[in-house]
């Protein structure tokens, strides 16, 4: 299959899958940490370096969606219009909005979130953040259908 105009280059794919499998592990780990210790231990001190890597691996996340933003998100949504790409509008448009929503939820729990909705903030957005991989592959997916 010749190579379509629209698809990532290499090094972008790589950098965010690399940096998409970080943070969903690192996520995944923490709360597995987090939420199985008694409510009166000590915390694990893993869970600050998971926080860390996590933290680093969102700021790779988010360069690679400014660079996303900047050429493959226009050139799709010109290119939506033809019947194989529609199928990614939506995808992709829900894509955007989730990434949108990870960085917000970040953002308020790192900075404003008080410890009355820290909790429910932070299930939130353990819960975007993995409905991330199932809609990636549903828009992997669509871009392969005839």
């Amino acid at each position: 299959m010749p190579r379509s105009v629209h698809r990532l280059a290499g090094w972008q794919r790589a950098t965010l899958y690399a940096a998409g499998s970080l943070l969903l592990v690192s996520g995944l780990i923490w709360l597995a940490l987090h939420y199985s210790r008694a409510a009166d231990a000590l915390p694990s001190p893993l869970e600050p370096w998971l926080m860390k890597v996590h933290g680093l691996a969102a700021f790779a996340a988010l360069f690679m969606f400014g660079a996303l933003a900047a050429s493959h998100v226009p050139q799709g949504w010109r290119l939506s219009h033809r019947w194989r790409w529609a199928h990614q509008r939506g995808s992709g448009l829900a894509l955007c909005t989730l990434a949108a929503l990870l960085a917000l939820t970040s953002y308020l729990l790192y900075y404003f979130a008080p410890e009355g909705v820290r909790g429910a903030l932070g299930w939130i957005h353990s819960g975007l953040g993995a409905a991330a991989l199932p809609l990636l592959l549903v828009h992997r997916r669509s871009r392969t259908r005839k």
